[in-house]
């Protein structure tokens, strides 16, 4: 009996909040007939944009409300109102963000006091559910009819404050043109990248080889054991130029991902990391089925490299964990060490790789990368950090969370999709 009174008071309190929001909207039709009169009359065009804004803020506090009573959030999908005035007030009528929270809105007017339903409630099941429940030791019957009224005043929100299919559509186009420059940007970053590395590393050592092999030929018949040397030279020119082209293609594509899969190359990886790497694989060995697709398994690869090579130099710290699994949507990568924390990543991130924690904080944050060197065979692209780690892990459609507070721990968790 003492839990479900309980229930039925937290009920009645969410009820509370849900008609003092309605009769705030009561009030508030008052600035909507005022907006609509004086756009009407255009002089007073600039207000519709800001009453836009507040409607979606209102639906913001609905929104939350309903997330903390269901546990489940109730996702938004608004076109930002920014630029001139006349592309402001373009974006508060076409949005179709602006007519679903006005559908809303509407409904709210009348499923809004649902409060005053569960009032008369409360009397009559305390006398009956008290007999009922408590002598008899039967369910309750009147008090759970509150929980139900607040449940459908959370589904009826939920349902109506849904970003409508467009606006949906809208969104990801918006997020996959982000995801697409992202993506543009670390393609060209690592073009750059290669040929600086043939220019600077391999090119040179091939001209100094050429220019060697030419001298000991011109020495040969004078001075054979000159040519001799000159060629020994040669030969270790060559063989540098080699490791040289080794660690190009090992930045392309590791060809140890090839040979050993995801799950040997990160041991290989965490073995030659200069830490204590506790490396926990679930369903990507050989045997666990088919493999990612090799752009998938590179992505959490240079993940795990560039996490591994920050801990190693910034966490101040020997010790670090790598946790790879399979997931019904993916691949879930996690890189955690107990350093001293703060990292912060590239600025200018988008696209859905873009939740952080930064110093100090303990939620979500947009944040910019804890600068660090490339690791072992892992590109820079387009910096290091976590910002060529977000734009490789967003051109892959997937998410990456970072969480960083002063004093550490510091997470790094990547879910990257794939259809297995």
């Amino acid at each position: 009996m003492g839990k479900t009174v309980r229930q039925a008071a937290r009920a009645t309190l969410q009820l509370g909040i849900a008609a003092a929001m309605a009769f705030g909207m009561y009030l508030f039709i008052t600035v909507l007939l005022v907006t609509a009169i004086a756009t009407l009359a255009v002089v007073g065009a600039w207000m519709l944009p800001e009453t836009v804004t507040l409607v979606r803020r209102i639906a913001g506090a609905k929104r939350h409300q309903v997330a903390a009573w269901t546990g489940r959030a109730v996702p938004e999908a608004y076109q930002p109102i920014e630029g001139t005035l006349r592309e402001r007030l373009r974006i508060a009528v076409r949005d179709p963000g602006t007519r679903t929270d006005a559908r809303w809105m509407l409904a709210y007017y009348v499923y809004g006091a649902l409060f005053f339903l569960a009032v008369p409630l409360w009397p009559l099941g305390l006398a009956v559910d008290g007999v009922w429940s408590g002598l008899l030791r039967r369910d309750a019957l009147v008090l759970p009819l509150i929980s139900r009224l607040a449940d459908l005043d959370a589904h009826w929100s939920e349902t109506l404050l849904k970003p409508s299919p467009r606006a949906r559509l809208a969104e990801r186009v918006e997020e996959l043109t982000a995801t697409r420059a992202d993506a543009i940007a670390a393609h060209g970053a690592e073009l750059r990248r290669i040929e600086r590395d043939l220019h600077d590393g391999a090119q040179a050592r091939l001209v100094s080889l050429s220019m060697r092999i030419g001298l000991a030929r011109r020495a040969y018949d004078r001075d054979p054991e000159a040519a001799r040397r000159l060629l020994l030279d040669a030969q270790d020119q060559a063989e540098a130029a080699l490791i040289e082209l080794r660690h190009v293609v090992r930045g392309i594509h590791p060809p140890i991902l090839t040979d050993r899969g995801l799950a040997g190359a990160v041991r290989a990886l965490a073995a030659s990391s200069g830490l204590e790497v506790a490396v926990d694989v679930r369903g990507l060995e050989d045997t666990d089925g088919p493999r990612p697709p090799a752009a998938v398994e590179a992505a959490a690869y240079f993940v795990v490299a560039e996490a591994l090579t920050n801990a190693a130099k910034h966490s101040g710290r020997d010790h670090a964990e790598v946790r790879l699994a399979r997931t019904t949507r993916g691949v879930r990568v996690l890189v955690r060490d107990d350093g001293r924390g703060g990292a912060e990543g590239g600025a200018g991130t988008s696209g859905p790789a873009a939740t952080t924690s930064g110093p100090g904080t303990a939620g979500p944050a947009t944040v910019t990368g804890r600068p660090g060197p490339p690791a072992v065979g892992a590109p820079a692209m387009g910096g290091s950090g976590l910002l060529g780690m977000r734009r490789r892990v967003a051109a892959l459609d997937g998410s990456m969370a970072v969480t960083s507070p002063v004093g550490g721990p510091t997470v790094i968790e990547v879910e990257l999709p794939c259809v297995w």
